[in-house]
């Protein structure tokens, strides 16, 4: 078991990557604290899933970092892996975006990750080998229409991460993000479910010649685990 003896929160664990990563994790030996919000389904995803913990929480609430890192130390006692999954989408021009909509989407993926990574850095230290994987899109360094917040919010995942990955290294912490594109989730299904034409293209540029699956994300987080 790969991960034997770490413990790691996921957020967004309720369903799609998070859901595959966190009990990926746990089959390779750690110790995975899921975080979702009420109502996503969490318990019953991670039913009977042998190292799983479960808190029902949303990630932009003003006190989530203080409760689901003191969640983690109280139920693992450390802290070794921090994986920030949880992610919205609103899909309007930009002329058509509100303030309320923009907030929102980067309040939950990017100013979350960014206070839950703060918070844990002093735990990540103390592991000697710690690690952040940061869960961004394609559209941190692409667009599309409609995704003038998503692709601001996942970009700057990516230049939040870059600067963690250079200040945290000395201290035996890296930082990696990951690029997810034509995955098979509750994000991006209701849009291919309707528009077939649209996940065949998608399909047609991934190297694998198909659409991913949450599984093909999971798997791809384990290089961020190399010494």
């Amino acid at each position: 078991m790969r991960l034997a003896g770490k413990a790691a929160i996921v957020t967004g664990a309720g369903s799609g990557i998070g859901r595959a990563s966190a009990q990926l994790f746990a089959a390779e030996g750690a110790e995975v604290l899921a975080v979702d919000l009420p109502g996503r389904g969490l318990g019953e995803a991670h039913r009977d899933v042998l190292r799983i913990s479960i808190l029902e929480k949303s990630v932009a609430d003003a006190d989530a970092p203080a409760s689901i890192i003191g969640a983690a130390l109280t139920l693992f006692g450390r802290l070794d892996i921090l994986m920030n999954n949880a992610g919205v989408a609103v899909n309007a021009p930009a002329e058509a975006t509100s303030d309320a909509d923009w907030e929102r989407t980067l309040a939950v993926n990017l100013t979350a990750p960014f206070r839950l990574c703060r918070a844990a850095i002093p735990h990540l230290k103390a592991s000697g080998a710690g690690r952040i994987i940061n869960v961004a899109s394609v559209m941190a360094e692409g667009t599309d229409y409609g995704l003038a917040a998503y692709c601001a919010s996942k970009a700057g995942v990516g230049g939040l991460t870059r600067t963690l990955a250079l200040e945290l290294g000395k201290f035996g912490i890296t930082a990696n993000y990951l690029l997810p594109g034509a995955i098979q989730t509750g994000m991006t299904m209701p849009l291919w479910e309707v528009r077939p034409d649209v996940a065949a293209l998608w399909a047609k540029k991934a190297a694998l010649k198909r659409l991913g699956v949450p599984a093909d994300l999971a798997r791809g987080a384990f290089p961020c685990f190399g010494r």
